[in-house]
């Protein structure tokens, strides 16, 4: 059956039925935009304050590690400075035995000098030039032995009184002398590298009175 031909009735009521139909209006989308977006970044915070109890942990963590590494840092130094103090002592310790490793002997061999010198001493008269002579080189080079191995000789006549190289034997008032002055040298002191051997023996003076 054809379909009835339209009139300008019906094209009237078809164009108010279209304009009857509910339209979208702008401010409806802009709001639904809106709470799109709010519920976005809120879900956005929620997922990132979700995250915080592990972002705490890995801070702390971080926080223990480089705290590790300081007291790493500390001890290895310390490791350091100790071990340097421990090589500075050692080659002090090298030295020192080095320096002193002849006092024993030094101290045996004085007396054989102090012989040497008694002998010279009282062959000033009844004995020959050349044993006198003799008796002198071999002390002069018992001497220059010493002194080769850094030993010194203290024969401090006329000099203060000094305890820490010299021993008084006695104490003789003298006026001609200040007071506290060695007076006489009964035996020679000696120091092997500065380090004192065996003390002078003198007589000291004091005040006449």
């Amino acid at each position: 059956m054809a379909k009835d031909p339209q009139t300008p009735l019906d094209d009237e009521l078809a164009r108010e039925e279209q304009e009857a139909e509910p339209q979208a209006e702008p401010e409806t989308v802009e709001g639904e935009l809106e709470d799109a977006i709010e519920g976005a970044e809120q879900a956005a915070t929620e997922a990132q304050a979700a995250d915080n109890p592990e972002a705490e942990v890995l801070a702390a963590r971080v926080e223990e590690l480089e705290q590790s590494v300081a007291e790493a840092k500390d001890q290895a130094m310390r490791a350091a400075a100790e071990a340097q103090n421990v090589r500075r002592r050692a080659e002090q310790e090298a030295e020192k035995s080095r320096k002193f490793a002849l006092e024993k002997f030094v101290k045996e061999l004085l007396p054989v000098v102090d012989s040497l010198e008694k002998a010279l001493d009282a062959m000033q008269d009844g004995a020959s030039e050349a044993h006198r002579e003799g008796v002198s080189m071999t002390l002069k080079m018992q001497h220059d032995v010493l002194a080769k191995f850094g030993v010194e000789v203290v024969e401090p006549h006329g000099e203060p009184f000094d305890p820490q190289y010299h021993e008084a034997m006695a104490m003789v008032p003298n006026p001609e002398m200040e007071p506290n002055t060695v007076m006489e040298v009964m035996q020679k002191g000696y120091l092997l590298n500065g380090r004192l051997v065996r003390p002078a023996m003198v007589v000291v003076s004091q005040a006449a009175g």
